[in-house]
């Protein structure tokens, strides 16, 4: 049996898929100019992450109006259409459960905003920069610059620490002394490397904590705040300082060692050094 085109290439039809493709191209090049423009129009001060709901909200009800406007113009009716999603959707829905509970995670997240993207986020293990908020899943990108899709639900059931949530931050640092060391020396010290540091803030004060007599020496805690901008600088440079204090002083930073012990009747345990 031969098919017969000349049914379908007429000028009627020919008309309609002209009508339709400028409807398309001006439907499409609309929905784009608005998001542009609304994204443009938008209060500098809201955050990325409202922004970015805001234009997407735009962009998919756009794109659902175009095709509306399509299958109207194709003159077909839509109770088929509307009858075949409905089952279509419910064998989705059960076949797909995971998918439906990460969407419902994902407004979860949305509505808590302890996040936002841009954020500097710990996710267990791993740690990185906020780079997109999904419908499915959260996109991290560390800092050796690898991209990491963690599903809504996983974040959602798994503890976040928000690294950049305030403009303030407290870095800890921990050193160890010799047991013969003055600790009130020890602590004058690192008091005047948090003071001169110009990048440390004085209030809140710097915190000195003597945390335990550890197998080698006496383990310190010192805490200063900085702006969060200046984290990793100032993280380096109390290091350094800490150590070039230490130094000028002569304080000494204990190593690991053993103590070898024969018990109180022997004799001295004999150490011979050679060079």
């Amino acid at each position: 049996m031969k098919f017969d085109w000349n049914q379908y290439l007429n000028a009627t039809t020919l008309e309609k898929a002209i009508r339709i493709l400028i409807i398309l191209a001006v439907g499409i090049a609309i929905i784009y100019f608005l998001a542009f423009l609304i994204k443009k129009i938008l209060p500098k001060k809201w955050s990325r992450q409202r922004k970015m709901i805001i234009n997407r909200a735009i962009q998919y009800t756009g794109f659902i109006t175009l095709f509306l406007v399509v299958i109207s113009e194709l003159e077909i009716s839509l109770a088929p259409i509307f009858g075949a999603a409905g089952v279509i959707g419910l064998v989705i829905g059960v076949a797909s459960q995971t998918s439906i509970g990460n969407i419902v995670s994902g407004f979860f997240l949305v509505s808590e905003k302890s996040f936002e993207i841009g954020d500097v986020v710990r996710l267990g293990d791993k740690t990185g920069t906020v780079f997109s908020i999904d419908l499915l899943s959260i996109k991290i990108r560390t800092f050796d610059n690898l991209l990491i899709r963690v599903p809504n639900q996983t974040v959602i059931s798994t503890e976040l620490t928000n690294l950049t949530r305030f403009p303030v931050r407290r870095i800890d640092t921990l050193v160890s002394v010799a047991y013969k060391e003055d600790l009130g020396k020890v602590k004058t010290i690192l008091e005047n490397v948090a003071k001169q540091n110009p990048l440390c803030l004085d209030e809140p004060e710097p915190v000195i904590i003597f945390q335990n007599y550890g197998s080698s020496g006496i383990d310190i805690k010192l805490g200063v705040w900085v702006e969060r901008t200046n984290f990793l600088k100032v993280k380096n440079s109390v290091f350094m300082e800490i150590k070039e204090a230490f130094n000028k002083e002569g304080i000494e930073i204990p190593f690991p060692h053993i103590s070898l012990y024969t018990g109180e009747e022997t004799k001295p345990f004999p150490v011979e050094v050679k060079e």
